[in-house]
């Protein structure tokens, strides 16, 4: 039987596309999967910050009457503006191993991004660079980290198959728990001293005022990068609310000079390590099965991701980075977290921050890379 792709309009279709990474992929060692209801949360558009400006349309693909692929065709009026483009995305992309399916959804996609007058297709992302995106294409080793994105070996060989060619490629690096070198800890307290920088954890009792604090930063450190789009203040918090319930304060560390923020490093515990005990919910039968079994697994979380380590450009370069980065390994071993660190994403073709990472003993672990289709 052919290959159709129809838009997802009821419920039931709704239910189809969230659960077909479980069912594509339940039995893969390295899949996480999940929380259903973080699944509907992003899709839904009175909740999710970005259906305020954005607009996606969600596809399911069926062959011989089953879903066999998924996908979102997603428009950024945000990410056009700022970067003067006419870039179009796809996301949310799962798929059989059948290059049919994949040239269905991937058509489907193009085509509803192109009625709108958009030149390019780029993906997979989630709905933003701000959220999940990129493909993994090498680092099939290990389970991803906490809010980083998984698929299986095929589906490079997919894309790649139906013309995507590359964009940029994302880099995560990876750190193992050991005592930093005495030299590195050496610049760390003359560039403390010299620029009389301030150092502290998150403050939890003034979360607002933090958050806005971290905002700054992000924005200013963040806005040169490619596809870097800035959120807005509803985006950016709902992602720390989101946050806020994994977090451990402790490993928020903010450098401040003169009373201004000036750097942030965020790690997480990497929260992928207990996710795979609530099998995708926190209840079952009314009962908090998947609640429970999460709260007691978390405890055994020994791993961390460094979702953020930046610096305002005008400070770059003065040492900031190194005492960031050296009070942070601090506060992650402090805490018990000696299973290692995941670092990243950076950006493949920005040598500065890939030379620094190298420098102070991280390791290029796995690269995951964002897909381009003229329309």
């Amino acid at each position: 039987m052919p290959v159709t792709a129809e838009p997802v309009r009821t419920r039931r279709h709704l239910k189809q596309f969230i659960e077909l990474p479980y069912l594509l992929h339940g039995r893969d060692p390295h899949f996480v999967p999940p929380l259903r209801g973080d699944c509907r949360r992003l899709l839904d558009r009175r909740r999710n910050p970005f259906f305020a400006y954005g607009d996606a349309e969600l596809f399911t693909a069926r062959q011989n009457g089953r879903v066999a692929g998924r996908i979102a065709a997603v428009h950024n009026p945000r990410h056009n503006s700022a970067h003067q483009a006419r870039d179009g995305f796809f996301g949310q992309f799962e798929c059989v191993d059948d290059p049919s399916v994949a040239r269905k959804l991937l058509d489907a996609a193009a085509e509803w991004l192109g009625v709108r007058g958009l030149d390019t297709m780029l993906g997979p992302v989630n709905f933003t660079t701000n959220d999940e995106c990129g493909l993994l294409v090498d680092g099939f080793h290990a389970p991803p980290t906490v809010m980083m994105p998984y698929n299986p070996a095929y589906y490079p060989g997919l894309l790649e198959g139906c013309g995507l060619t590359k964009a940029k490629d994302l880099w995560a690096w990876a750190f193992d728990p050991r005592p930093l070198g005495d030299r590195l800890l050496r610049i760390a307290r003359q560039a403390e001293r010299r620029q009389q920088i301030t150092i502290r954890p998150l403050d939890l009792s003034d979360f607002p005022a933090e958050i806005i604090r971290i905002k700054h930063v992000y924005d200013s450190a963040w806005q040169h990068n490619w596809g870097f789009t800035p959120m807005t203040d509803a985006e950016f918090a709902a992602v720390a609310q989101r946050l806020r319930k994994i977090m451990d304060s402790r490993l928020v560390q903010l450098a401040e000079v003169a009373g201004e923020p000036v750097a942030v490093a965020l790690v997480l515990p990497d929260l992928n390590q207990a996710l795979p005990v609530a099998r995708g919910r926190l209840s079952r039968f009314g009962l908090p099965v998947g609640l429970i079994r999460l709260s007691l697994a978390v405890r055994r979380i020994d791993r961390t991701r460094a979702v953020l380590l930046g610096v305002v450009p005008r400070l770059r370069g003065c040492g900031i980075e190194t005492v960031l980065f050296a009070r942070t390994h601090e506060a992650v071993m402090a805490c018990g977290y000696h299973g290692g660190v995941e670092l990243g994403w950076t950006l493949d073709d920005n040598p500065d921050i890939n030379r620094y990472l190298a420098r102070v003993g991280c390791t290029h672990a796995k690269t995951y890379r964002i897909y381009k289709r003229a329309l």
